[in-house]
């Protein structure tokens, strides 16, 4: 049994951003102070998450209960080691993308920045709730909070292929949490008259091998934030929102709260144990696997450059939840490595394809032959980005797909090996060849004349920074391998 201690840091951490907004709204008129607090808070969230690390790291757990609603159904916090590794990459991410979002903004001298930066504070406070949550309800609560906040990013330009992408984007994400979710719990509530997340599994005491299909099914199509197939049509129509919105919802926020919140269903609401005994697992990974590699195929296809980032981030995504469907040591640890290493290759992608934009106005892959003699840094960043997300060295994609790969061969699953072996060489297919045109084509191929130019400093040094990060995780993987271990061993019971 793990010590627990008792704190209101989980708390903090959660609503520091959230208590922020007020300040950031009345800052509108000046923007240098705006984005002053939005630094402010995101350093304070940084400083409470990692002022926890060290009480993790020593296989304690941290809690704090609000209030009960019903009994056995309270808004409750608790840090172990998953929810610790998750809230330390997004509230690392976030400074990231804080200071790149001054450079693009100002860049284009975008609109409604004062909102933008106010919705973009909601959005993190829901995201590390969810990493804190200490049962399926508090996450449920945090989860359609983030849904909410992320509209009116998703929506910012406020033209007619905004709000099109926007219902969309609703239709989708609530559709799914509201019409599956919902009842799901109401149904687990019912059984066990209680929605605390358990290594052991909430749902240990059921012997109802359908229900717990039906269930299993429900909890991980609604929670399509995760871009399964076929409920992910929502993620590329999000494009159509400023990049680093793109950043925030491909990277930290959205589609990785989707994953995790699958990854805790498994592990903590049906156990391990459970779904091995019923072998009810394999679903799960023949459905990610149909979506790693279709993803993969459409990623091929795609000209535009935020929409090929997009479908190469529903495919990244099911690599996650193969992870968890594995049910192995190692294979858990890959997942839930996948989440951090992923999230720093693809922000970097992200942030050099709004670069790019904004430097140049060009958003479609066939513009920018030749763009790597006019951007060098930007484009070399994009390289580390898409090695990592390929999972080659020197980066911490490397790291996070050979343990899923070692994970396939500890579960026995020869299939997901080659899934996995499969779906990184269309990566590699669709990402190389834009590094490869960008740097080496003839002087007659390029569409951009030798001069240097840049995207504003905002914009190069946080996509200079993740790309280092990317790099640095290859051979410093700590702290979030060691949290991720950590985990593993709780779920699996070693």
């Amino acid at each position: 049994m793990l010590e627990t201690i008792t704190s209101i840091k989980p708390l903090l951490a959660s609503l520091i951003s959230l208590a922020a907004v007020p300040l950031i709204v009345l800052a509108g008129r000046k923007p240098n102070l705006r984005e002053s607090i939005t630094f402010g808070a995101g350093l304070l969230k940084f400083a409470l998450v990692v002022s926890m690390l060290g009480v993790v790291l020593d296989g304690k757990v941290i809690e704090y209960s609000l209030f009960e609603v019903l009994p056995g159904l309270a808004v409750a916090f608790r840090v172990d080691a998953f929810g610790m590794l998750f809230a330390l990459v997004a509230s690392t991410l976030w400074l990231a993308t804080s200071a790149y979002s001054i450079g693009y903004m100002r860049g284009l001298d975008e609109h409604a920045q004062t909102r933008y930066f106010a919705f973009f504070a909601v959005a993190l406070s829901a995201t590390i709730g969810v990493a804190f949550s200490a049962n399926l309800f508090t996450l449920y609560l945090f989860y359609e909070m983030l849904s909410l906040a992320t509209y009116p990013l998703v929506t910012h330009h406020q033209d007619g292929e905004a709000r099109v992408s926007g219902r969309k984007y609703l239709t989708y994400i609530l559709g799914t949490s509201i019409g599956l979710v919902l009842p799901a719990m109401l149904i687990c509530y019912n059984l066990t008259g209680s929605l605390d997340f358990s290594s052991a599994g909430l749902l240990a005491g059921v012997d109802s091998r359908g229900l717990l299909l039906v269930l299993l099914l429900m909890f991980v199509f609604g929670f399509a934030k995760a871009g399964i197939m076929p409920f992910h049509g929502w993620l590329p129509a999000a494009m159509v929102a400023p990049t680093p919105v793109s950043a925030l919802l491909h990277a930290v926020a959205v589609v990785k709260v989707g994953v995790f919140s699958i990854f805790r269903i498994i592990t903590g609401v049906f156990g391990v144990d459970l779904l091995k005994t019923m072998h009810l697992n394999d679903i799960v990974l023949i459905i990610a696997a149909v979506t790693v590699i279709v993803a993969s195929l459409i990623a091929l296809s795609q000209d535009g450059l935020k929409r090929r980032l997009a479908f190469s981030t529903i495919g990244q995504l099911s690599y996650i939840i193969m992870g968890a469907a594995l049910l192995s040591p190692k294979g858990l640890t890959g997942g839930m490595l996948h989440i951090a290493m992923h999230a720093f290759g693809k922000i970097t992608l992200f942030f050099c394809a709004g670069a790019i934009f904004v430097a140049t106005g060009k958003k479609y892959i066939s513009e920018m032959v030749g763009i790597g003699r006019r951007m060098p840094l930007t484009m070399f960043a994009f390289l580390i980005g898409s090695l990592s997300v390929i999972g080659l060295p020197p980066t911490g994609g490397f790291i996070s797909k050979w343990f899923l790969v070692l994970g396939t061969m500890e579960a026995e699953q020869p299939a997901m090996l080659f899934v996995l072996l499969g779906s990184s060489l269309l990566n590699a297919a669709y990402f190389l060849p834009i590094v490869y045109k960008a740097f080496f084509c003839t002087p007659e191929e390029s569409m951009f004349a030798e001069k240097i130019q840049e995207a504003p400093i905002w914009c190069v040094a946080p996509l200079m920074l993740t790309a280092l990060v990317s790099m640095m995780l290859f051979f410093y993987p700590q702290p979030f391998a060691n949290l991720a271990r950590l985990a593993a061993l709780g779920f699996t019971g070693g």
